[in-house]
């Protein structure tokens, strides 16, 4: 009647859930039944045996690592060292993708409140980058055509100042920056071409321009591709030929051609990640 057993009931059910919680963290773990009375006695026998393990082997680099410097995956509980996890995390980063636990077949995702605690604050700021990038669609991407800019944002974000660009400037493809403020055409993808329509200045300026030249020169000398959604260059470090750029676009390294729905649509093959090193070693 006066609902007591229910509290009971909860508060039961959060410990258990708990108890499972903590399992999880520990390579073999098992419940057992304490008496009241015996509590403080099992209590203290379990912090003398954690108290003897003062260091654990890192599944990566296999070296003994202090248990102060060894970093438990929020959500799964894999536990590496602090070094193995910064170099793992800041790999994937500048490789354009958002980390996840390097667990072999585990994929939760590493977030900021606990990538904090090993990371350096550059590494901080590219995740903050990435992170965003992931929560814009691909179809919605738009790059800041100025080199020294080249700022992300959705086309939201850049639909929202069209009103007022319109009415200041009449070009109904005009387009400001959130971050640098430059001016640029959203069709041509190009700095904000004034007084010319797109075909104007696609006939007046039928040439790359000289610092673009060099990128393409570079580009050619290390068999770079270029993606033909967003023009983004991209080089191939390590991993499989299948290349997801960062808007979403999805395409063969060796030949350029789409990939769909998961598949090639050419023949090339997709090479292990010790024949890609060994191969491009080679055509070097």
């Amino acid at each position: 009647m006066l609902g007591t057993w229910r509290q009971t009931k909860n508060k039961i059910e959060d410990m258990v859930n708990e108890a499972l919680s903590l399992m999880r963290k520990f390579k073999q773990c098992e419940f057992s039944l304490i008496p009241r009375g015996q509590v403080g006695y099992a209590t203290k026998l379990a912090t003398e045996l954690v108290g003897t393990k003062k260091r654990e082997t890192c599944a990566i680099c296999l070296e003994d690592t202090d248990l102060s410097k060894i970093y438990a995956v929020e959500g799964c509980a894999h536990r590496f060292c602090f070094s193995c996890m910064k170099e793992h995390v800041k790999i994937k980063l500048l490789g354009g993708t958002l980390p996840a636990c390097p667990q072999d077949g585990c994929t939760t995702k590493l977030t900021m409140k606990d990538s904090k605690i090993f990371l350096s604050p550059q590494l901080l700021e590219i995740m903050v980058q990435r992170i965003r990038e992931g929560q814009i669609p691909p179809t919605q991407k738009i790059y800041c055509p100025y080199s020294k800019c080249s700022a992300l944002m959705s086309l939201r974000e850049v639909i929202s100042s069209w009103a007022l660009m319109y009415t200041v400037a009449g070009g109904p493809t005009l387009r400001k920056c959130i971050k640098c403020k430059g001016l640029f055409c959203i069709s041509c993808k190009v700095p904000w071409h004034a007084g010319m329509s797109c075909c104007d200045y696609k006939r007046k300026y039928p040439h790359v321009r000289p610092e673009d030249a060099k990128l393409q020169n570079l580009a050619q000398q290390r068999s770079w591709r270029k993606c033909v959604k967003c023009n983004h260059m991209i080089e191939l470090a390590e991993g499989c030929y299948h290349i997801t750029c960062v808007c979403g676009y999805e395409f063969c390294y060796t030949c350029g051609k789409e990939w769909k729905d998961k598949k090639a649509t050419c023949s090339c093959r997709l090479w292990d990640e010790h024949n890609i090193i060994h191969d491009r070693g080679g055509r070097r």
